[in-house]
């Protein structure tokens, strides 16, 4: 075996100074930062970094641990046994999947995407983030290569109710916990995103120095949907904290559940007409989308269900009249009937793979003919070798080159 330590801090563009303390123990620090290496592998230090190189037999074991804390701290951190911390990483991992309540198809599957969740989830505050990683490309050599290392309220909304329908109510509970502290305050300023801890973020820069992944420039770092408006927000949100009342763990204990969900159904009703930067965060400027209306028509709706079901005190006729004048809106001038098929925006004729969503939501029956034709129409112009495209590079401008590959989300919706 071989093996070769040299870390880089700040994304790449910082050295780390090495220092041999005693045997079996190697620090790399560069500014605030210290990593503290514990090996029984005897290491030396070359032009590459702290390197070693052994033969392992039959029956041998051999561990590396590394832990981080600041340089400025007293002293590293004190080594730890890592064949104990192994066995109990293991059992952890077990009693938690343990805990699945659910027995349905493709169970294995089922659980690898629970377990993949809760990897991605920070217990002191409890969000989690959309991917652990930044500038993956959707088309190798491209430069479609986000940040995605930041929670989504989108996605932790779907999240959400996988966790509520697998039995992880506590788990569920305190996403709903970061929900809440995240966002409260004034509700024109809910961001797209937000920071692991519930912080605000707004930067987006690049990393200039980096490669990318198979020379896939720029890596960015932040993400400049943080500053977008994408109205679908407030529809999932809504829908969100509706069905997690409907399972009984929400309003939460201090019962700020509901002042939160007024406040967000005021602001939309000041804002749900204008045009947004769209559930697929174009960065070619704002449109009338279709989806993103239908997620304001969910908003209402759901308001409307929270007050007759659960007693919420609030402007429901009211409400009522916008869901309906929203309704009527999306099917006039959001479909084309050309096309027998609701489009991306209104007035074009661009499909969008997450118009599947208008029957899953509750907007239209299943059934319903403009529903099957919307189907028809996206496998039309969006499915390549059995893969749905979010929309069509090629022909919709979005501010960015054409050029991805298929959405796998998009295909779970046409089920």
């Amino acid at each position: 075996m071989r093996t070769c330590f040299a870390p880089r801090f700040d994304y790449g563009n910082a050295q780390a100074r090495m220092e041999h303390l005693k045997e079996g123990e190697w620090t790399a620090v560069t500014g605030p930062h210290r990593l503290t290496l514990h090996s029984n592998v005897a290491l030396d230090h070359s032009e590459e970094g702290v390197t070693g190189e052994w033969l392992v037999r039959a029956d041998e074991k051999w561990f590396f641990t590394l832990q981080y804390n600041n340089s400025y701290g007293k002293a590293s951190p004190p080594p730890v046994d890592a064949e104990k911390l192994q066995e109990k990483t293991i059992a952890y991992w077990k009693g938690w999947i343990s805990q699945s309540t659910y027995n349905g198809a493709y169970k294995d599957a089922v659980e690898r995407s629970l377990l993949t969740l809760k990897a991605l989830t920070y217990a002191p505050s409890g969000g989690f983030v959309a991917a652990p990683t930044t500038s993956l490309p959707e088309k190798v050599g491209g430069i479609r290569n986000w940040d995605y290392r930041f929670c989504w309220l989108r996605d932790m909304t779907f999240t959400l109710l996988g966790l509520m329908h697998c039995g992880y109510d506590e788990h569920a509970k305190a996403w709903l916990g970061w929900l809440s502290r995240s966002i409260q305050g004034n509700p024109k300023d809910l961001k797209v995103l937000y920071g692991i801890t519930g912080k605000r973020e707004h930067s987006e820069w690049t990393a200039g120095w980096l490669p990318g992944y198979q020379n896939s420039k720029p890596v960015h770092i932040g993400n400049k949907a943080s500053d977008q408006l994408q109205l679908d927000t407030f529809g999932e949100v809504l829908d969100a904290l509706y069905r997690a009342r409907c399972h009984g763990i929400y309003p939460l204990d201090d019962e700020s559940g509901e002042a939160l969900e007024l406040l967000l159904l005021e602001h939309l009703e000041r804002v749900w007409a204008d045009p947004d930067d769209g559930f697929w965060e174009f960065r070619s400027g704002c449109q009338q989308f279709t989806e993103s209306n239908v997620m304001a028509w969910v908003a209402f709706d759901r308001g409307i269900r929270i007050a007759e079901k659960f007693g919420m005190k609030g402007p429901v006729e009211r409400w009522r009249k916008i869901r309906a004048e929203i309704h009527a809106q999306v099917c006039n001038r959001g479909f084309h009937r050309g096309m027998n098929s609701f489009t991306l925006a209104y007035g074009t004729k661009h499909m969008d793979a997450s118009l599947l969503l208008l029957p899953l939501v509750g907007f239209l029956p299943p059934g319903d003919p403009r529903i099957s034709g919307t189907v028809r129409a996206i496998e039309k112009h969006l499915l390549r070798d059995g893969m749905l495209l979010r929309y069509d590079t090629a022909r919709v401008k979005d501010g960015l080159p054409a050029g991805e590959g298929a959405f796998l989300a998009c295909n779970f919706w046409s089920r």
